[in-house]
């Protein structure tokens, strides 16, 4: 199969299976998005989703949330993982939000990614999500399909894959794509046990070809 036919197959496999895809992180604003974002780096966005209600209620700003105690943040989020960097990074972004963007959200990404805790993939996310940026952000699910798709090599690192998926598929869907991408490895196409057997897009897959050889 030629490379049109192919991305146009997974752009319409995608569409039939996750058409509303959209990001799970729960959010009234920009700034909690940014803070939940940050705290979903290796952790499941339904256990940051537990923790937020209660931080966004005690500091529901940038404001708020810079001058809180380090100890009483750790005490919220303790159930997610790497709680007590996490903690440290989303004070100190409170910080420079409210010293250098007077407690607003940038929408640019070389401010975005001056702040703690903020990567490109974060960086991304926000971009897109709050500020309708087209951009896709390669988490470990994203990078996991692109390769099992041969839309990226398997040496690839997160930057190459996204690099190859924005030069594959058109700027107006990039931002759905990521969403529906991670939908597919998050519940389809798992790290363990994929439902291969089942997917519509298994006759184009690397991983599947080398599943049926063993």
């Amino acid at each position: 199969m030629i490379k049109k036919d192919k991305d146009k197959l997974i752009l319409d496999t995608l569409d039939i299976m996750f058409p509303d895809a959209k990001g799970e992180l729960n959010h009234k604003n920009d700034f909690e998005l940014l803070i939940a974002v940050v705290l979903s780096a290796q952790t499941t966005d339904k256990a940051v989703n537990n923790i937020t209600p209660l931080l966004f209620s005690k500091y529901p700003d940038a404001f708020a949330l810079s001058e809180a105690n380090e100890d009483d943040v750790m005490m919220i989020i303790n159930r997610i993982g790497l709680y007590k960097v996490k903690s440290k990074n989303i004070i100190k972004l409170s910080k420079l939000l409210v010293e250098k963007h007077r407690g607003i959200v940038p929408n640019n990404r070389e401010s975005l990614e001056a702040l703690p805790g903020v990567g490109r993939k974060t960086a991304n996310v926000v971009m897109s999500i709050a500020f309708n940026i087209p951009a896709i952000a390669v988490d470990t699910h994203v990078e996991r399909v692109s390769k099992r798709l041969g839309l990226a090599n398997k040496s690839d690192n997160v930057l190459e894959v996204e690099k190859k998926l924005m030069k594959r598929f058109p700027e107006n869907r990039w931002t759905k794509l990521h969403h529906q991408l991670i939908f597919f490895g998050r519940y389809h196409c798992t790290a363990k046990k994929p439902k291969c057997n089942e997917c519509a897009l298994k006759d184009i897959c690397i991983f599947y070809k080398e599943f049926k050889k063993n």
